[in-house]
């Protein structure tokens, strides 16, 4: 093997290395100092997620007195049916521009009026999918009357004339 087929190989395995570091996707992560732990969750405190109007958005610890928190000199509503928790660390969505923080359950029940909701098309699959199978025949009380009686004269047939 020539030096120039060492280098090349090497190359090629540094390039593969380099292509696989990219396809790897990064999970979210809550920045760690943004974090509440246990001690300051029995004290009210809630991870804030601020967004601003331009879409960026900033961490940070807040503590819920009197169910506000204070954002930029500005009393925030804090109850909750704001506070969402993500790997068991409170958070509020709070957009900038609104007192009123991101609330799951007003959001379910808009999606549910304006029909944007998945829960229809779930439904909705899944007959047409029982449709698609063919429902099994039940077999009728009818049926089951006549078999058992069938079943009972045969034992007690058997039982009368002494098993032989």
């Amino acid at each position: 093997m020539t030096l120039e087929e060492r280098i090349d190989e090497k190359i090629n395995a540094k390039l593969k290395e380099q292509e696989e570091m990219k396809l790897k996707k990064k999970k979210f992560k809550i920045p760690f100092w943004k974090r509440v732990g246990t001690g300051k969750k029995k004290q009210n405190y809630v991870t804030v997620m601020k967004l601003n109007e331009n879409g960026q958005i900033k961490f940070n610890v807040k503590k819920i007195t009197n169910q506000t928190i204070m954002e930029d000199k500005i009393p925030r509503l804090a109850t909750s049916q704001y506070v969402m928790y993500y790997k068991k660390n409170p958070i509020i969505i709070l957009p900038s521009w609104s007192v009123e923080p991101f609330s799951p359950v007003k959001h379910l029940k808009e999606s549910l009026e304006n029909g944007s909701n998945v829960k229809g098309y779930a439904i909705l699959l899944e007959k047409m999918q029982q449709e698609q199978l063919g429902s099994k025949k039940q077999i009728s009380g009818l049926f089951k009357l006549i078999l058992g009686v069938g079943l009972a004269a045969i034992i007690g047939y058997a039982f009368i004339s002494g098993g032989v």
